[in-house]
């Protein structure tokens, strides 16, 4: 196992829980890849970028408690926004059924005009009316449907935008439609429950804790500042992997958990750029995201998280407020009245993440540059930052964070397994169904294991359903042939 990301640890656990003897090498000195955390200089742990889960994501909920992860993840029912006016918006279920779910808290979002809310409304319908699949979105991107759905400006940045953009890591205009509207379809149509916002209460890289005793506990191995630089393959077959120093390892048979980019590094030419499908790895574009980290000398924010419209700044979590935990029980702190939002005030401080996906325009920004924006932005939003004092910031830029879930990206996506023996490839860029999330990765994690055991003549299903669907969604899906 090459890769020690969610990918990698996903069919790790897996073929581990199936008895294959598994051996995973990571070449930092930390599991997570992308999603994971770190410690600074001064002792403080920050994750590389707030990462986030959502009720839809089935697969990544099996993978957490499989790992004994599952109770490190909070999940909100209540969704917070905040505009350019300072004006505050909520969304949250009601007892109506899905579709119609979020209806009443969206009739009553504050930073939308009536004229928007209908666009977005008559939208939505042809989504779930279509069970999912309206007609007319091959190739096409998510702004040019939106467009011809008719959809206000103002729906388009400060409802469409807000949300798409962080889930996907894309602007509207290099999305393919099809991801836009299942994250729509998935996540806010298809089942009341999808729409939760799953956060850890912990660093990221202590959700991985189980990862390592999965595998080693039935005879497995994890090795930790072990590099590959190359995939050794003679006449179509796997043979073996040279580590950085040398050292050639061999294995009856390789996951390739690794960026699309690395792995076109690491196996022969031949088969790197000449295999039909592999070939096509160059065309996959990537997208950067900017996690800022703030500071302050006192209270700021009182809310779990914010999602800011008309701003660069996307979201806001408050970190301090997410890692609290109840000292009788170690659980997430428990909100302190009936206000999901009103807790006590942190005497000692408070520090905040702050996310940007699809930063583009931040590439060649410089730290300090990046930090007075944000704080401008903040300041708006959050009053009490004009009069705190910022203790310390940090920026983390990753530059190639996801691939870009471009129009027609999925024909250059491979499958897990490869046409040489032996050989299986695991990432969310590869063939799952879904964009560049942490379920989208542990789903080809889990789709490489079936692949491997399925050459070996023991097959096994790890892939899990997603959400059943509920209420009006059932019914239109099942019509037009969807399964539920």
């Amino acid at each position: 196992m090459i890769g020690g990301g969610l990918a990698g640890l996903s069919s790790a656990v897996a073929l581990a829980e199936a008895g294959v003897q598994v051996r995973l090498f990571e070449k930092r000195p930390h599991l997570g890849g992308r999603a994971t955390s770190y410690t600074l200089p001064d002792g403080s742990e920050v994750d590389n970028c707030q990462h986030v889960t959502l009720g839809c994501c089935t697969n990544l909920a099996d993978f957490y408690s499989r790992v004994g992860a599952a109770g490190k993840i909070r999940f909100y029912d209540r969704l917070y926004f905040v505009d350019a006016q300072g004006r505050r918006s909520t969304m949250e279920a009601s007892p109506l059924p899905a579709p119609m779910h979020l209806a009443p808290s969206f009739l009553l979002f504050s930073s939308l005009s009536l004229a928007d809310k209908r666009s977005i409304a008559n939208a939505m319908m042809a989504i779930a009316a279509a069970g999912g699949h309206p007609p007319g979105i091959d190739g096409i991107s998510m702004l040019d449907w939106l467009q011809r759905m008719k959809q206000t400006p103002a729906a388009i940045e400060r409802f469409w935008r807000v949300v798409l953009v962080s889930a996907l890591d894309e602007e509207l205009s290099r999305t393919d439609a099809r991801y836009g509207i299942e994250v729509f379809w998935k996540g806010f149509l298809a089942n009341k429950n999808g729409y939760r916002v799953g956060i850890p209460s912990v660093p990221l890289a202590e959700l991985y804790q189980g990862c390592r005793e999965a595998v080693t506990l039935r005879g497995g191995e994890v090795r930790l500042r072990a590099g590959i630089r190359e995939i050794c393959v003679r006449d179509n077959h796997f043979l073996s992997v040279v580590m950085d120093d040398g050292t050639g390892i061999s294995a009856e048979a390789c996951i390739a958990a690794v960026p699309h980019d690395t792995l076109s590094n690491l196996l022969p030419r031949e088969i790197a750029h000449e295999n039909d499908s592999l070939s096509g790895l160059a065309n996959i574009k990537t997208s950067p995201i900017t996690g800022v980290h703030l500071w302050y000398d006192r209270t700021v924010m009182t809310e779990p998280f914010l999602t800011l419209l008309d701003h660069t700044t996307q979201w806001v979590f408050n970190k301090t407020l997410l890692y609290r935990t109840d000292e009788t029980n170690g659980a997430a702190a428990r909100p302190t009245s009936q206000s999901e939002h009103s807790f006590e005030p942190d005497t000692d401080g408070q520090y905040l993440q702050l996310v940007i996906s699809a930063s583009y325009d931040l590439v060649q920004k410089s730290r300090q540059e990046i930090i007075d924006l944000c704080c401008r932005e903040l300041a708006e939003v959050l009053p009490a930052t004009r009069d705190a004092r910022l203790r310390k910031a940090t920026v983390i830029k990753e530059i190639n964070a996801t691939f870009s879930p471009s129009p027609g990206v999925d024909r250059w996506r491979p499958a897990q397994k490869t046409s040489v023996n032996g050989l299986f490839l695991a990432g969310d860029w590869t063939r799952t169904a879904w964009p560049s999330t942490m379920e989208g990765a542990v789903r080809s994690g889990y789709l490489a294991a079936e692949a491997l055991l399925a050459t070996s003549g023991e097959p096994r299903t790890f892939l899990q359903p997603d959400l059943p669907l509920e209420g009006f969604s059932r019914y239109w899906a099942t019509r037009n042939g969807a399964r539920s």
